[in-house]
């Protein structure tokens, strides 16, 4: 039976510390701060990133360098037979596609997942390929059923303010403004293959019942429905928002007494795009074999 490790990047949320702790190695993402080049929990905390966007710093992401990929992979490979490589969504990132050309030089040792997921749903691909790897199934394997169960979560944000989408362009100043003067909460959604707008919310409180009601929507129209064996996982991701998260939790908890619920800071790939402040609440079906 080949030995099989499983990568990612950081834009799953799991820490280099916790990458240790759980055995899956973590690329982390590069950032362009005001002309200098940092990485995500390396050289740049959660911290320090919010600190630096409230500043006005000129924040870019950018993908690895395919010197990076391959060094993790060459090192990986000196211990493991193949690997399989879980990189944030291809419609948010070059990464994925980057990553899958990198790939065909390793003569299916590397097999790159594109699952479309970020952030908590990411990570949850990412426990689900360890589960199946100790259970003795080929990277191939993993790949593929991964691939087929990409569809099987959802994502809905609520943000804090327009700024940064009006910062990088993804809305009009004016769009902005008006948004800003009515004091809306726009509420995205990731689906796949990239962040599309959802809803407006007037108040924090209605966006957190757009996002509990299409959570709910998505649990018993797409995922089997609420059952006794609770077959989904439900996430609660932030951008320096942690007394929020966990007052959200206890609210979703009402709702959907019982299941265990888990929190993340959002990944700062996303988090430069929207900025701080940011709700999301999310879920994964969870896998059958």
């Amino acid at each position: 039976m080949s030995k099989t490790a499983i990568v990612t990047d950081s834009n799953s949320g799991i820490t280099q510390a916790a990458g240790k702790e759980l055995g899956v190695f973590v690329l982390p993402m590069p950032f362009t701060i005001d002309g200098d080049t940092y990485y995500e929990d390396i050289n740049l905390t959660q911290q320090e990133f919010y600190e630096k966007l409230s500043t006005g710093a000129s924040i870019s992401t950018s993908q690895p360098s395919p010197e990076s990929v391959t060094e993790l992979w060459d090192d990986v490979l000196k211990e493991y037979d193949e690997i399989v490589h879980i990189p944030m969504s291809s419609g948010l990132s070059g990464s994925c596609q980057s990553a899958l050309m990198l790939s065909q030089d390793y003569g299916g040792k590397v097999c790159v997942v594109n699952n479309q997921r970020i952030s908590v749903t990411q990570r949850q691909s990412v426990l689900d390929a360890l589960e199946l790897a100790k259970e003795g199934k080929s990277a191939a394997w993993i790949k593929d059923f991964l691939e087929k169960d990409k569809f099987n979560s959802s994502i809905y944000i609520m943000l804090d303010t327009l700024y940064y989408l009006k910062k990088g362009g993804r809305i009009t100043p004016a769009a902005a403004a008006l948004g800003t003067i009515l004091k809306l909460k726009p509420v995205l959604q990731i689906q796949g293959e990239k962040l599309d707008a959802f809803a407006k919310a007037r108040t924090v409180n209605q966006g957190k019942s757009i996002m509990i009601n299409a959570i709910k929507s998505d649990i018993e129209n797409r995922f089997g429905g609420m059952t006794e064996e609770k077959g989904v996982w439900l996430e609660i991701a932030h951008t320096a928002n942690d007394e929020a998260a966990e007052i959200f939790k206890n609210e979703i908890l009402e709702v959907f007494p019982g299941y265990d619920i888990h929190i993340d800071p959002l990944s700062l790939s996303v988090a430069c795009h929207i900025g701080p402040g940011a709700l999301a609440f999310a879920c994964c079906k969870k896998i059958k074999i």
